[in-house]
C-alpha cells in the first residue's frame, strides 16, 4: 500500500541559530586543537611515543563512514528526483547540457585567473628543483588516463563495483538511464520502486546527521595529522607558492563566483550559510566527498528542487572543480619559472586549453591533481621533478582547492535551478518530490 510521499526530512531554517551554529563552532575549534596536536607532535621519532599522525585512524573511519553515504544518497535522490517527476530523457538531456556550458565557462575563467596571478606573482623564481627527484612525477605521468578512457570510464561495467570505489560520476550515468527508464513504467512496479527510493533517501539524510556528530572529532584528526606529517615549517621554501594559491581563490571568489551569483540573483547571505558547513568540511579533509551529503542536503534546504542538486553535484565532481583547474594552472606555470624556463604566453595559453581538456572526468583517478599536473608537464617538456617539490605543500593546497570546488559546485546547483526556473526562496516549506499523479494514488 503506497501512502503519500512527501518530504519529512528536517526542515528547520538555514539560518536558525542552534544546533547548526553549534556544530560549526565545535568543528572550528577541533581543527584548531587539531594543529596544535600536529605542531606539538610532529611525525618524528625523537619527539616521544605519541605522534599526531596516529590519530589517523579517526579521520579515516570518519572518512570511511561518510563515503559509505554517497552511493546510495546520489541513487536514491536521484531516481526520486527525475522518475517523481515523470521526466523524460530530453528534460534530463538539458539539464545535462546546461550544466556542461556552465562548468566549462566557470573552469575556463579559472585557469585565466590562475595564469594571470601566477605570471604577476612569480612564486617559482629562486626555487630549485634540483634536489628533487623526478621519480614521482614519472610514475604519476604514466598514470594519465587517454581521452578515449576518460569517456570509456564514464559508463560503469557494473554499477556495485562503481558504488564500492564511489566513483560519482558512473553512479550518475546509471542512476540516469535507471530513473529515465523507471519513469516509463506504469501502475504499482513504479510506485513500489518509488516508494522504497524515497523512503532510502530519507533514512540516508538521517544517517547523514548521525554521521556528522562525529565530525569534529574526524576533521580535528585529519588537521593533526596533516600537519604532524607536513609541519608548519614546509611553508618556508614554499610559502610563496602556497599564498599565491590562497590568493588566487580569492580573487577567483570575489571576481568571478560573486558576480556570476549576484548577476543571477542568488540569495547571497542564505547562500554562505547554506554552504559554509560543507566548505568547512572539505576544507579540514580535504575531500570533496566528505562534504557532498552535506552539500546535497543544505542545497535542497535553500530551495533548489532534488532531481537538480542529486545530477549536478555529482556530476560537478568530475566536470567542475573550479579551484582544481586554477590550482594546475598556478603550479604548471611555478614549475616553469622555477626551471629557468621563459615560456611565452602562446604556450602557456596552449597548456591551459590542455589542462582544460585533461582535468574532466578523473577525479576518480588517486591523485587526481597531480597525475593531470604531471601528464601536462611531461607533454610540456617541464622537469617533472617539480611534482615532487609540490608535493611537499600539496596536502595545504589541496586544502583550499577542494573547498572551493565544493563552494563552486553548490553555486553551479542553484544558478542551474534558476536558469531552468526552479528555484524557489522558501525554506520551510520542501516540496513534495512526486509527480501529483502519484501523489493522488490510492493507499
Amino acid at each position: 500500500m503506497i501512502a503519500e510521499f512527501a518530504y519529512t526530512g528536517d526542515a528547520e531554517p538555514l539560518d536558525a541559530g542552534g544546533r547548526g551554529q553549534s556544530q560549526t563552532r565545535w568543528v572550528v575549534v577541533a581543527m584548531a586543537i587539531g594543529v596544535a596536536i600536529g605542531f606539538y607532535f610532529p611525525d618524528d621519532p625523537k619527539t616521544g611515543a605519541f605522534h599526531a599522525t596516529d590519530l589517523q585512524l579517526f579521520s579515516s573511519v570518519f572518512l570511511r563512514m561518510i563515503k559509505s553515504l554517497i552511493a546510495p544518497l546520489v541513487f536514491a535522490t536521484l531516481v526520486v528526483g527525475i522518475a517523481g517527476h515523470g521526466d523524460d530523457m530530453k528534460r534530463v538531456g538539458k539539464l545535462a547540457l546546461r550544466s556542461i556550458f556552465y562548468f566549462e565557462i566557470v573552469t575556463t575563467l579559472a585557469l585565466i585567473v590562475g595564469l594571470t596571478i601566477v605570471n604577476v606573482v612569480k612564486p617559482g623564481r629562486g626555487v630549485n628543483l634540483g634536489v628533487a627527484s623526478d621519480a614521482t612525477g614519472v610514475e604519476l605521468a604514466n598514470a594519465t588516463p587517454s581521452l578515449s578512457a576518460m569517456l570509456e570510464h564514464v559508463v560503469p561495467q557494473s554499477i556495485v563495483d562503481a558504488a564500492a570505489r564511489n566513483d560519482a560520476l558512473q553512479i550518475v550515468f546509471f542512476t540516469v538511464l535507471f530513473a529515465v527508464a523507471l519513469s516509463q513504467v506504469k501502475g504499482s512496479a513504479k510506485r513500489v520502486m518509488l516508494s522504497f527510493c524515497e523512503s532510502l533517501s530519507e533514512v540516508m539524510f538521517k544517517f547523514v546527521g548521525i554521521v556528522m556528530k562525529f565530525a569534529p572529532i574526524g576533521i580535528g584528526a585529519a588537521v593533526a595529522v596533516t600537519v604532524g606529517r607536513s609541519g608548519l615549517g614546509v611553508l618556508a621554501n614554499l610559502g610563496a607558492l602556497v599564498l599565491t594559491l590562497y590568493g588566487a581563490l580569492v580573487v577567483f571568489a570575489l571576481l568571478v563566483l560573486f558576480p556570476i551569483a549576484f548577476a543571477f540573483k542568488v540569495p547571497i547571505h542564505r547562500f554562505c550559510r547554506a554552504v559554509k558547513e560543507p566548505w568547512l568540511l572539505a576544507f579540514s579533509t580535504a575531500s570533496s566527498e566528505a562534504a557532498f551529503p552535506l552539500a546535497l542536503r543544505n542545497m535542497e534546504r535553500l530551495g533548489v528542487p532534488r532531481r537538480i542538486v542529486s545530477f549536478v553535484l555529482p556530476t560537478g565532481y568530475s566536470f567542475n572543480m573550479d579551484g582544481t583547474a586554477l590550482y594546475l594552472a598556478i603550479a604548471s606555470v611555478f614549475v616553469a619559472q622555477a626551471a629557468g624556463i621563459d615560456m611565452p604566453l602562446s604556450q602557456q595559453i596552449l597548456m591551459m586549453v590542455s589542462l582544460m581538456l585533461t582535468s574532466k572526468g578523473v577525479a576518480a583517478v588517486p591523485r587526481a591533481s597531480l597525475v593531470i599536473l604531471a601528464g601536462t608537464l611531461a607533454q610540456f617538456g617541464l622537469p617533472l621533478q617539480g611534482v615532487a617539490v609540490i608535493l611537499g605543500v600539496d596536502a595545504l593546497m589541496d586544502m583550499a582547492r577542494t573547498s572551493l570546488n565544493v563552494v563552486g559546485n553548490c553555486l553551479a546547483t542553484v544558478l542551474l535551478a534558476r536558469w531552468e526556473g526552479a528555484f524557489t526562496l522558501s525554506r520551510d516549506d520542501v516540496p513534495t518530490q512526486l509527480s501529483p499523479e502519484l501523489r493522488g494514488a490510492p493507499t
